[in-house]
């Protein structure tokens, strides 16, 4: 009996996920199915692939042969696919694309609808995620970071930058105060990040010159809910462009210390793993949002 291409990517699946449970929820099938995927595969085999135990599982030497064997084999298998797809000059396929929350709604979730015009043959997923995730083990083939990046794994094409701002709701601002210094906002609730620390750096500077790292009054994960949150006068806030652009517009917020803020800027990647040749689902991708930033002017 001959090995599937559905029973190989069920194998890779389960060693990048690091278990049958996750390979399932990414696969969209049965734990049980799987594993009677994998057990076929080793049967076809005759070999043992994987040690498996309740809390973790392991390659066996035969596995971790068999795995770069496999890896190239699907790698083939979607070469030839998109190929064929070049050929038609019509892009097609799934494609994974994770950012976090504020940048998917704020900024990509506009412009899908002209994406999908342009490709519908692309079938999207959009994830959001507001830590940085692993795009191996969570199955993604783009993934848009904010800031500086540290995985050299990775291509990473540069989408642009966006200019971070102190704001204020009106509301806020009559009820406690606009601060003149930046030595009054240790007088005002300042909203900050609850775990990515290195986002708790304010663009002003204190009096011995250093920038300002605050300890926030109240911290949430997500910058969307900061924003949430300034929105309904709970405080201070540091935030991007892209994302308080549209309550700057409409006066739901007000820069706070706009003459002491200095130029501090995040800059913003697509980052991808390097493969010899790059999918024509995910080059499309990447220069309709070049474009569309560019001429929009959103970064």
């Amino acid at each position: 009996m001959k090995i599937t291409l559905e029973e190989l990517r069920a194998w890779v699946v389960v060693v990048d996920c690091g278990s049958i449970t996750a390979a399932a929820e990414q696969l969209n099938q049965t734990t049980s199915g799987i594993s009677r995927a994998l057990s076929r595969l080793e049967s076809k085999l005759q070999t043992t692939l994987l040690h498996r135990t309740t809390r973790r599982i392991a390659l066996t030497e035969e596995g971790q042969i068999f795995l770069q064997h496999a890896r190239q084999i699907i790698a083939s298998v979607e070469a030839a696919e998109e190929q064929i797809a070049q050929r038609r000059e019509i892009p097609s396929g799934r494609l994974r694309v994770n950012a976090a929350s504020p940048f998917m709604l704020h900024v990509i979730v506009p412009l899908i609808d002209g994406f999908i015009q342009r490709y519908p043959l692309i079938e999207l997923e959009l994830n959001t995620d507001d830590v940085v995730i692993d795009l191996l083990e969570q199955q993604t083939d783009i993934a848009i970071r904010i800031g500086e990046l540290r995985d050299s794994t990775m291509h990473a094409r540069m989408l642009g930058s966006s200019k971070l701002r102190l704001m204020a709701s009106p509301a806020y601002l009559a009820k406690h105060g606009t601060p003149q210094s930046v030595a009054d906002l240790a007088h005002h609730r300042l909203l900050g990040f609850s775990q990515l620390e290195q986002h708790n750096i304010w663009p002003v500077r204190q009096a011995d010159g250093e920038l300002l790292q605050i300890k926030p009054g109240i911290g949430a994960s997500s910058g969307e809910t900061l924003l949430h949150l300034a929105l309904h006068g709970q405080g201070i806030v540091r935030v991007s462009d892209f994302l308080c652009r549209e309550a700057t517009a409409s006066g739901q917020l007000v820069p706070v210390l706009a003459a002491e803020t200095c130029e501090m800027r995040h800059p913003i990647n697509a980052v991808y793993y390097r493969n010899s040749t790059l999918a024509a689902r995910i080059s499309c991708f990447l220069d309709y949002l070049s474009e569309q930033l560019a001429s929009k002017n959103l970064l």
